[in-house]
């Protein structure tokens, strides 16, 4: 596939329905899983344009910093700390309306406002998860976890 991507705009399922061919076809015949994690992240970040979009990657009993888009993050967090470290350890797509209110939460960046985080599964086993941060208040719902576990079901683990 050419690495454009065709953006479309519309409602929330209708943008997902539009990428996930997309993110198949960009994954389609790829072996390598930091490349895949990369187009991910890429391809989510300019279709929704969120603050953060990034993969974490489950090394020595911690979550490593992978592929992203956006700003800086934390290079590694914890299991059980922060939404990412709590999805981790609970082995489930957390959504966080607001990340003030979650206990806990890890400020990456002081933009962040939203946040929804998706385990990736090997063999039954968390290796990583997808991370996406938005800068808007209650920006994430089932639609987004719906899709989003799909996206995540096309890459090659």
């Amino acid at each position: 596939m050419a690495e454009d991507l065709s953006i479309k705009h519309g409602s929330k399922q209708e943008q997902y329905e539009n990428l996930l061919p997309q993110v198949k076809a960009l994954l389609d015949g790829e072996p390598d899983l930091i490349a895949n994690l990369a187009n991910v992240a890429a391809a989510l970040k300019e279709q929704f344009g969120w603050l953060w979009i990034g993969f974490y990657l489950v090394k020595n009993d911690e979550l490593v910093l992978g592929p992203f888009q956006g700003p800086v993050a934390c290079t590694r967090i914890k299991k059980g700390r922060g939404v990412c470290g709590t999805s981790w350890q609970q082995a489930k797509t957390l959504i966080v309306p607001d990340v003030e209110k979650f206990p806990g939460h890890i400020a990456c960046s002081s933009l962040s406002k939203s946040e929804i985080v998706i385990p990736l599964f090997k063999n039954d086993i968390v290796f990583g998860v997808l991370d996406v941060d938005s800068d808007v208040l209650n920006d994430f719902d089932e639609t987004d976890q719906s899709y989003l576990e799909k996206i995540i079901a096309l890459i090659n683990l």
